[in-house]
C-alpha cells in the first residue's frame, strides 16, 4: 500500500508549483505518483494554491493537465496584512543604515526571501508618506568584513585568537590573547566579547581597533553561565559588563518632557518632581557611556548618585569651562 503524506504539505506544494511553472501540464494522477500521495491529496493542494494563495491555476482539457494562466515567479508562502506589508517596506528602508556592515548581505538576503514569498494578493496605497521615511545613523563606521568573518569562524570553531588592540588614548597597541564568546553590533560598531586569557577576565573589544589577527589552533569552551543577553542587559549603549551601578539623575522641567517621551534603558524608572522635573533611575554595568550622555544635557541634568559619577562629571565640566 502506498504511503500517504510522506512529504510535508509545503514541500508538496512547492513541487506542484515547480511542475506548473515548467509548463509540464501535470494532472492529479501524475502528481500523486511523483509525490507518493493520493490523487485527492493533490487536488486539495491545488485547490489551496488556487483558492487560498490566489495562484492563477487552470485546467487544460486538451492537454489533460493543470497550468499557470500567467507567469508566477515564486510560491507565496505567507499571507500578511496591509499594515504588516507597509511595516516590511519600512524595514527595507532601514537596510540603508547597515550598508558597509557585516550584516548588510545577510539582511538583504533575508529581506529578499521574505518579499519573494508575498505574491500579488495584497494591494495597498501608502501614499507619499512612505517615500518621506528615511533613516540616518550618526557616526557610522566601516567594518572590516574579512576580520569579522575570520572572528566568526574562530568563534564557531571555538579557536583562540590573538591580535593587536589599541585602546582609546593609548600611544601603541597591545597584543591580546582572547577566547571569543560573542560578536555584537551595537551603536554602529562591531564588538567582540570574550575572555582575555592573560588577564583571566571578560573583556569587550571594538573590531575597528583590532589589527594583525591570528587564529590559533588551541580550542576552548564557552562557560555555560555566559549569556550575551545578560552581559548587555546593563549596557546604556554598547558597553556591557558584570558591574551594577545604581544611577539617579534629576532633570529640570525643560528637559523632563524629552526624558518622559522615550525609553532610555530597560531598567529605568521615572519619578515626577513637584517643580515639573523628573528623576530618572537606571541600573547599569558601566558609567562611561551614561556620563557622556548626561554631559550632553548640560545644566538641565544633575547626578544624584553614585558619588563617583557626580565627581567625574563635575571635574569634566570644570575642565571644559577652563577652555572658555
Amino acid at each position: 500500500m502506498r504511503p500517504k503524506h510522506t512529504r510535508p504539505p509545503l514541500l508538496r506544494m512547492q513541487q506542484i508549483h515547480e511542475s506548473l511553472r515548467a509548463k509540464k501540464y501535470p494532472n492529479c494522477r501524475k502528481l500523486a505518483g511523483d509525490l507518493e500521495v493520493t490523487s485527492k491529496t493533490v487536488q486539495r493542494d491545488i485547490d489551496y494554491l488556487r483558492d487560498q494563495l490566489g495562484l492563477p491555476i487552470a485546467y487544460d482539457a486538451n492537454r489533460r493537465g493543470f497550468y499557470y494562466t500567467e507567469p508566477v515567479n515564486a510560491l507565496p508562502t505567507m499571507q500578511v496584512s496591509e499594515g504588516e506589508l507597509v511595516a516590511l517596506l519600512v524595514a527595507g528602508k532601514t537596510l540603508a543604515q547597515y550598508r558597509g556592515t557585516p550584516y548588510e548581505k545577510q539582511l538583504k538576503t533575508a529581506f529578499d526571501k521574505l518579499t519573494a514569498g508575498l505574491g500579488d494578493t495584497i494591494s495597498f496605497n501608502a501614499g507619499a508618506g512612505l517615500t518621506d521615511i528615511s533613516f540616518n545613523a550618526v557616526g557610522q563606521t566601516e567594518t572590516d568584513i574579512k576580520l569579522f568573518e575570520a572572528l566568526s569562524r574562530a568563534l564557531a570553531n571555538r579557536r583562540q585568537v590573538e591580535f593587536d588592540y589599541r585602546k582609546p588614548g593609548a600611544t601603541s597597541p597591545e597584543r591580546r590573547l582572547v577566547e571569543p564568546y560573542h560578536l555584537a553590533y551595537r551603536d554602529n560598531l562591531c564588538y567582540l566579547v570574550g575572555r582575555d586569557v592573560n588577564k583571566n577576565a571578560l573583556r569587550q573589544f571594538a573590531l575597528l581597533r583590532i589589527t594583525k589577527l591570528k587564529v590559533r589552533n588551541k580550542r576552548y569552551a564557552i562557560p555555560a553561565d555566559f549569556s550575551a543577553e545578560k552581559y548587555f542587559a546593563g549596557a546604556f549603549g554598547a558597553q556591557g559588563g558584570t558591574e551594577n551601578h545604581r544611577v539617579r539623575i534629576r532633570f529640570d522641567a525643560s528637559a523632563a518632557f524629552y526624558i518622559r517621551e522615550r525609553r532610555w534603558h530597560a531598567s529605568q524608572t521615572l519619578q515626577d518632581l513637584p517643580d515639573g522635573g523628573v528623576e530618572l533611575t537606571l541600573h547599569l554595568a558601566s558609567l562611561a557611556e551614561v556620563e557622556r550622555w548626561i554631559l550632553s544635557w548640560g545644566a538641565h541634568a544633575v547626578v544624584l548618585e553614585p558619588e563617583q559619577l557626580h565627581i567625574s562629571i563635575r571635574e569634566r565640566l570644570k575642565k571644559a569651562l577652563s577652555h572658555y
